[in-house]
């Protein structure tokens, strides 16, 4: 076993920011002004460990924070301490976050006042949050730090062995225990808890950077919300732990700030989702000069579609990689990376577009009738198990659930993904929809992704955003409605539908001008947001539909 798969997050942070191989002047870089060293990044946890010690004796604590310097201290801080991550959700509602803190018994939210002056400026009420658990502002931690403690601490960590500061600032914990509980979007039903444990995020984090093929050149983004699997495990543990320089900015949707950032600091690897990278595209301030520095951009979180993956790189000449996971795997399972050339000059087929990529190393995917659970041949669709030390420990006080979730087939734990999907002959997965996400209508099943890129293909607009939900009809049993940003006309978007390929029980029956596609945090179509949405509109459709 490796030495990673042995430790826990906090024995490796420390580990890292004590190698001596590290040449570049930052750890991490916040494009609020932060500039830490290893050894600056590593005392700032430390000093904040120490309050929350003394603040939080509980075992699960939790965040309300951007994805920042100061969020990436204060989640390591947690963690050198051997206690449990809760990062919450801070776009979700009210309601959704509030059953979070219930689920995980939290007692305590570290948060910053900056950050809550913006959500309030946003329209957010956090007031309620006092009401629910004792409230930490980290500005006033900071100021309460004596000069004389940050010099202390610093000197330390520059000074003392890696294995002196675990002894004096580490709490030992076993690989197994928790190290983060991360919550559901909440959008179609109460969120459910995801445990990862030290080991799974480690082993996720090992499988993957094999392939990420880093160099001591290379700086990675972070802009997704660290309350999302990806940006957490991602853009913040990964680079960290591997010493690999990270950018921090709060706001993936501002793309404009973003690109600026990648040309200033010369970051190479950037992850993100197909809805942020649309804005890249979409947006002409953002030149080909400032995207220039990338080596490697990949997709992940939701289907990459087709339109943007193209315009990504007839614009700016970089290839987005299509990668696939759920948090419940920590979350990486699969991935498209640069193709290879071995010693004998042969290529090596690592990317097919339109796939999500091959499994990541010690990573089995298993396609299987949804009913049966009995294996498909290649190029048969099917549910899609993923097998791999990366899947989670279960779901948050909710046995029944991850047993159904965490079933055993031949003496292996697999994880019941819910998406439908196949395998090809070389072994690369193609995901078709979310099994949730097909219509029945007159007996037949429609998968509403397709209807989506159907719609896309015969539009041939980059602004457009759509989003295709099914809802009851009393003749066919559902019907299909099309939400979208951009006018539609249905009557000439239908025979181009059905020229490329799809079949009258596939057209949808309306189409309804929306002012925005309801979206998640992390840039996904929110579909529970959406499902409200499209049965409110049907039914006072003459307000909203176009012809």
């Amino acid at each position: 076993m490796s030495k990673i798969l042995s430790d826990t997050i906090g024995e490796c942070w420390i580990d890292s920011t004590k190698n001596p191989s590290f040449t570049k002047d930052y750890l991490i870089i916040d494009t609020l002004g932060a500039k830490l060293s290893p050894a600056r990044a590593l005392t700032g946890s430390l000093v904040l460990s120490r309050h929350i010690r003394k603040i939080s004796p509980e075992q699960n604590v939790a965040t309300l924070l951007p994805t920042s310097a100061g969020a990436m201290l204060c989640n390591m801080a947690i963690l050198l301490l051997g206690k449990t991550l809760v990062n919450l959700n801070y776009t979700a509602s009210a309601e959704s976050i509030q059953s979070s803190i219930t689920q995980a018994d939290i007692k305590t939210i570290y948060t910053s006042s900056r950050f809550l002056q913006r959500l309030e400026a946003r329209g957010i009420d956090t007031s309620w949050l006092e009401q629910s658990a004792n409230i930490v502002i980290l500005e006033k931690i900071r100021e309460k730090t004596s000069f004389i403690r940050r010099v202390s601490t610093l000197l330390q960590c520059k000074l003392f062995s890696a294995k002196s500061l675990k002894k004096r600032f580490l709490t030992r914990v076993d690989a197994e225990t928790p190290a983060v509980i991360l919550f559901s979007s909440g959008s179609e039903a109460e969120p459910k808890g995801i445990i990862l444990s030290h080991r799974n995020l480690l082993t996720n984090i090992s499988q993957f950077i094999v392939l990420l093929k880093a160099t001591d050149e290379d700086v990675l983004l972070a802009n997704l919300p660290l309350f999302h699997s990806l940006g957490l495990t991602v853009t913040e543990f990964m680079p960290l732990l591997e010493g690999i320089p990270v950018v921090c900015h709060a706001d993936p949707t501002d793309a404009v700030a973003t690109a600026n950032a990648i040309k200033k600091y010369n970051v190479s690897i950037m992850f993100g989702t197909s809805t942020f990278y649309r804005l890249y595209i979409r947006n002409q301030k953002i030149t080909s000069d400032l995207l220039e520095s990338l080596r490697l951009v990949v997709a992940g979180a939701e289907k990459l579609q087709t339109e943007v993956r193209e315009e990504f790189f007839n614009k700016f000449d970089k290839v987005i990689y299509e990668g696939y996971g759920a948090t419940e795997t920590a979350p990486v399972a699969c991935v498209n990376v640069p193709d290879e050339t071995d010693n004998d000059g042969n290529i090596i087929i690592n990317y097919k577009p339109g796939s999500v990529g091959l499994p990541i190393p010690r990573t089995e995917i298993r396609i299987v009738d949804p009913d049966t659970m009995q294996p498909l041949s290649i190029g048969e669709s099917g549910m899609i198990l993923i097998h791999g030390r990366q899947v989670m420990q279960g779901y948050l006080n909710n046995p029944e659930k991850s047993k159904l979730a965490l079933p055993e087939i031949d003496g292996k734990t697999w994880y019941v993904s819910g998406d439908k999907g196949y395998l090809d002959k070389d072994g690369f997965l193609f995901i078709q929809d979310r099994y949730s996400r097909f219509a029945k209508i007159g007996g037949e099943m429609v998968a509403l992704g397709q209807v989506e890129a159907a719609i896309r293909k015969v539009a041939e607009d980059i602004e457009l955003e759509i989003v295709a939900m099914n809802i009851p009809d009393p003749k066919k049993g559902e019907t299909i409605i099309v939400l979208t940003n951009r006018s539609l006309d249905k009557h000439e978007l239908k025979d181009n539908l059905l020229n490329n390929g799809l079949t009258t029980l596939a057209l949808p029956s309306a189409y309804f001008l929306v002012d925005e596609i309801p979206k998640l945090g992390s840039g996904k179509t929110d579909f529970g947001t959406a499902k409200k949405l499209a049965q409110r509109v049907s039914e006072i459709g003459s307000k909203y539909s176009k012809k």
